[in-house]
Order: C-alpha cells, then structure tokens, then sequence
C-alpha cells in the first residue's frame, strides 16, 4: 500500500500565504460586484465569485485533510458590501486587473515550491484562472478605452550585437546617451502603470480610514507612489518616449469604507510586494547604468514603506501568524 505524501514546509506555507490572497481577492470582488451596474460587469464579477469560492475550498479540503488548522484569512466582517462606490466602476477593472497580475506572480512562485501532485496541480488551476480573470480585465478596459497600451515600435531588420561597455553606462560610441531599448521601456511602463493605479487606491483608503495613524500611512504611500510615476516618467520623456495616458480612474467622494482596516492594510503591503520585486526585476535587466541608480533608491523607500506596513499591522493585531516550524531546543529542554 503506497505512503501518503505528507506536504512539505514549503506548500503549507504556499497554501496558506495563498488563502490569504484569495479571500482578501473575494472580499474585493463581493463589494465590486455589489456596486457594479453594467450587465457585463455584473457577469464578470458573479463568475469570479464563484471561481473564488470554489477555490479556497480547494484549499480548505486540503488543510483539513492534514489536520492542519485554516487560516483565518478575511471573513465577510472584512467588507461592507451596502457601502456606496468609493472607485469609478472602470477604475474597479483596473485594481482587478492589477491584483490579478500579482496572483500570476504569486501563482508561479508558489508552483515552483510545490512537490504534491495535487498540489502541483492546484497551483496550475489557480494560475489558468488567474490569467483569464486578467486577459477579461484587459479586454474590458480596452473596450472602454480605459487602459493605455504601451507605444509601438519599428520592427528590427537584423541583430545587432553590443560592441563595448559604452551601452552598459547607458551612453553610444559618440558618448551621446542611447535610446531605452525596449526591455528597459517595458518594465519602466509597467511600474509607472502599477504605480498610477496605486497611487488611486491609497488615496481611497485613506479617504475612509478613520484611524489617523492609518490615515498617515496612506497618505505617505500616495507621496511615493506620485515621487516614483515623477522618476520614472521623465526617464521615459528624455527618451521622447509616451508615458502611460489613459485616465486611469479616481476614488468618488465617499468617506464610507467599503473595507476593513486590516483588508486595506494588506492589500497595500500586496502592492508593495509587487513594486518590489518589479523594480528588483526591472534593475536586474536593465542595460543602462543610471536606470539602475534611479530605481535602487527606489526599491529601498518602497521597502522602508513596506516595513513601516507590516509594524502597523502588527502593532493594530491584524497580522495573523504563519504556521512556524517545530522549536527543538525547547522540545530537547521540556521537562
């Protein structure tokens, strides 16, 4: 008779950082849906609903199934679906949009700790799911012109190889600066898109906080993210590169939260998580030497930022602790 495969370390802790992504996820979409008009979104909604549901049982089943305990992730005291719209309904998509490409992140990381084949298999769902919720987000906001699409480019005719380190200080033969090349434009596009949805979202939430020291935190968040979209931008404006224009959204001017503290608390570290790594990424292949001094800085107030965060969150009893591995030397020394 074949062993039962215990689950590793590795996928206990994919599954439960997992199940706080998705049910943080379903609270957002419950309160999307509930405020949404149109019959297409109200559709796009109501079937990510139900692919969420289905999901964290998922993840349930197999928790229980080890005898080890579910997270308490975010339960429906998290959100208030009968307060008013605090986003324009096409902003919503864009926040969707961007939490679904973080869990495609998430989703391949958490793949690759993986061992179990059902939980391989899992994580592939999880991932197709994902990627479909995202390809439904852009499609929408292009059809209702709500998301700009990087610039286009000219096709290259041949390859062209670098000759000298002239390329790496970000200068040509001539010592003149060299043009971004696409790579580089790609990734700055990105973080200035991500950060303009950002900047969107903390303004919200701390539009309807009514802790001050919440409030604060939001507030600085939007100041960083604005100093970021600045930085980067201009790097792409020296370049007579188009910045990212499409009028991403703006909160309304409720003052009711349609979240938790906690929910909102986590979906900014979420964010920052994101930004880290983007911009970790971003450093790493970028083949110009001052879009590397530009972005370090950057990554290191996006980690003070994230810091400061999760202390908060600590501090107010809304972090729920990972499942820890067993401490020998107090096993070794009980009596």
């Amino acid at each position: 008779m074949k062993q039962k495969e215990i689950i590793t370390s590795s996928e206990l802790a994919t599954l439960w950082m997992t199940y706080q992504e998705k049910t943080m996820f379903l609270r957002m979409v419950e309160y999307f849906h509930a405020v949404s008009e149109g019959k297409k979104e109200q559709n796009f909604y109501e079937s990510h609903l139900n692919k969420l549901a289905k999901e964290i049982k998922k993840i349930e089943a197999i928790l229980q199934a080890e005898g080890a305990v579910v997270p308490n992730g975010f339960s429906e005291q998290d959100v208030n679906k009968q307060a008013p719209p605090l986003f324009q309904p096409t902003f919503a998509l864009q926040i969707m949009r961007m939490l679904a490409e973080i869990g495609m992140g998430l989703h391949a990381i958490h793949l690759a700790r993986s061992y179990r084949k059902d939980i391989i298999r899992l994580f592939q769902e999880l991932s197709a799911t994902t990627q479909h919720c995202y390809e439904e987000c852009t499609e929408l906001l292009i059809e209702k012109g709500a998301l700009s699409c990087p610039p286009q480019v000219s096709m290259p005719e041949q390859v062209d190889m670098v000759v000298n380190t002239q390329y790496l200080k970000g200068t040509n033969i001539f010592g003149n600066k060299r043009v971004l090349n696409t790579v580089e434009v790609s990734f700055l596009y990105q973080s200035i898109e991500s950060n303009s949805i950002g900047q969107q979202l903390i303004t919200g939430f701390a539009q309807v906080t009514k802790d001050p020291e919440l409030k604060k935190f939001f507030t600085q968040g939007k100041e960083l993210s604005k100093k970021i979209i600045t930085k980067l931008s201009k790097k792409l404006m020296d370049d007579d590169i188009q910045i990212p224009l499409a009028w991403v959204g703006s909160p309304t001017v409720s003052t009711i939260a349609p979240f938790s503290d906690k929910l909102m608390l986590y979906c900014i570290s979420l964010f920052c998580s994101f930004g880290l790594g983007s911009n970790a990424i971003g450093t790493t292949f970028s083949l110009r030497k001052d879009l590397s001094a530009t972005l370090i800085p950057l990554i290191t107030n996006i980690y003070d930022y994230g810091v400061q965060g999760a202390e908060l969150m600590a501090k107010k009893g809304y972090t729920e602790e990972p499942p820890g591995m067993e401490n020998r030397k107090n096993i070794i020394n009980k009596k």
